[in-house]
């Protein structure tokens, strides 16, 4: 059986990202106030504002690929590559380290490590992607989306009458 090509994979992508989120949206909050050095403690309005606006923006570039962009085509893998990453770091490593379960790491495991594994080997075995260009540019993407969860949780919280 021949394995899903790029762009079925990318809609997956963007499908397990909606669920990740989700399970997050709905139990992280709470966990965040006693999480650590795992994760800052954060409302559920300022958790919910980013995990919408993350979520928004994987289909967002998954149908920009879709449409043809190459360049999106780079920023579907690179978020790939950083929700890969995120399965070892927070989830594994809180769950192990603070021994109990942190949200997110069932659908990290069972949705966002097979498909993101098979989304950025089809991303190279299609030539989708030239692996010397993702060298920089897949972890580019990665360090903006973490780099931009600290802002949309800023921006949620005073969306929401919050003190920053």
């Amino acid at each position: 059986m021949a394995e899903p090509g790029f762009f079925t994979l990318a809609w997956l992508f963007a499908l397990a990202v909606t669920l990740h989120n989700a399970e997050e949206a709905i139990w992280l909050p709470r966990w965040s106030a006693s999480a650590g050095r795992f994760h800052v403690p954060v409302s559920a309005r300022q958790f919910r504002f980013a995990v919408l606006v993350l979520t928004i923006a994987a289909w967002a570039v998954v149908a920009w690929s879709a449409a043809g962009s190459r360049i999106a085509d780079y920023l579907v893998s690179g978020y790939a590559l950083a929700m890969l990453v995120n399965v070892g770091f927070p989830h594994l490593a809180a769950t192990v380290a603070l021994r109990r379960y942190a949200p997110g790491t069932a659908t990290a495991v069972l949705l966002n490590l097979p498909v993101t594994g098979l989304l950025l080997r089809s991303a190279f075995g299609e030539g989708r992607v030239d692996p010397d260009r993702f060298l920089w540019a897949g972890p580019l993407v990665a360090i903006v989306i973490a780099v931009s969860i600290p802002v949309l949780f800023r921006v949620g919280g005073a969306a929401g009458g919050q003190k920053p």
